[in-house]
This record gives C-alpha cells, structure tokens and sequence, in this order.
C-alpha cells in the first residue's frame, strides 16, 4: 500500500517538474499581452449549484467564492495556461501535505492514533485527487471538452468547464456525474470560453 503512495506521489511530482519546465521555457507570443482576473464573473458563469439552501444564498455564495479563486491568481500570460496553472498548485500544496502526513506516520515520537490519523487523511487526498483525474478525463472523452478542472474545497466541488457556452442540462449532467463520482455534496459548475 505504501509503494502505490510512493509511485503516486513520484508522479505527481515528476508531472509537477515537466509542467514547470514547460511553462518555463514557453514563450508567450506577445511579451506585453497579460490576463488579470479583477472583475466578478459573468452572470453565466455559473450555471448550477446543487445544495439546501436558497437560490440567494446559493448566488451570492458562488459570486464569493468565484471573486476569491479569481484574485488568487494575478497574472496569467494567457487563458490556456490558467487551468495548467492551478493544477500545479493543487499538486504542490497537496504534495507538501502528504510530505507532513509521510513524516507524522514515519515518526518514532507520534502516537499510534496520531500516525493513523495521518496516514487516513493521506487515503482521503488520495481518494479525493483520484476521483477529480476520473471526472475531469470522463467529461474530456463523453462530451468532447477541450480542458476541464475538477477541485474539492471542502464539503463541495468545483466543476471549470472549458467551452464556448455550456447549457442548463449540460451542467445538470455534470452536476449527476460529480455526484455519481464524490457523493452528496455541493457542486458548482463553471464554463470558461475557449477564445
């Protein structure tokens, strides 16, 4: 069981270094072109959110959250990068995170409830990034998106579909695999347009 954690990790991080490397030695097409997400989204942005609460609640809660995602990323050279990007950063912060968890279980000083504790939350990282890699490769092959990233905040998932326009029953869809795939939780769909 340890080495399959190894292996993944290994990837991750080797996929984690060729993505730099790449970005690194891309050059943009035009030094002076950047893109900066300071604005709110469109109001179609957000296609669907599955919860209990109300559709005010739900608005407002997805403007907050879609501001704060936005203003973490500063500047990004162009649109096809920012999913690329924000991959990166999920596999660096989730990788430090099983580097702690790694360390906590290989302690001679931890308790065996604590090591346990770690190595549970080290299966549920695990389980989480495998059934976002399910999700998003399911959505790229059945309906021939260009890029889709899946993220797990929490108790919801946050669903950036790369597409011109994506419609009501394609986001319900979306909404039904997300849910198919993580369980009962609150799910937010987004499209970002390909141009």
């Amino acid at each position: 069981m340890l080495k399959k954690q190894t292996v993944w990790l290994l990837t991750m991080l080797s996929l984690m270094i060729v993505l730099s490397v790449y970005y690194m030695q891309a050059q943009p097409a035009n030094d002076d072109f950047a893109f900066i997400f300071n604005e709110a989204p469109e109001e179609n942005d957000s296609v669907g959110t599955i919860s209990d609460q109300s559709e005010e609640e739900v608005g407002s809660d997805v403007a907050e959250k879609s501001d704060e995602e936005f203003n973490e990323t500063s500047a990004i050279s162009t649109k096809d990068e920012l999913f690329t990007i924000i991959r990166m950063e999920l596999a660096q912060s989730r990788s430090s995170r099983m580097e702690q968890l790694e360390t906590i279980v290989a302690s001679s000083s931890a308790s065996n409830d604590e090591k346990n504790q770690a190595y549970d939350e080290m299966q549920q990282i695990d389980r989480v990034a495998t059934k976002e890699l399910i999700v998003e490769e399911t959505l790229k092959s059945e309906n021939g998106y260009p890029d889709v990233l899946v993220r797990t905040k929490e108790d919801s998932v946050i669903v950036t579909v790369k597409t011109d326009e994506l419609s009501q029953s394609e986001a319900n869809k979306i909404m039904r695999m997300v849910y198919d795939e993580f369980g009962a939780v609150k799910v937010e769909v987004n499209f970002q347009p390909v141009s």
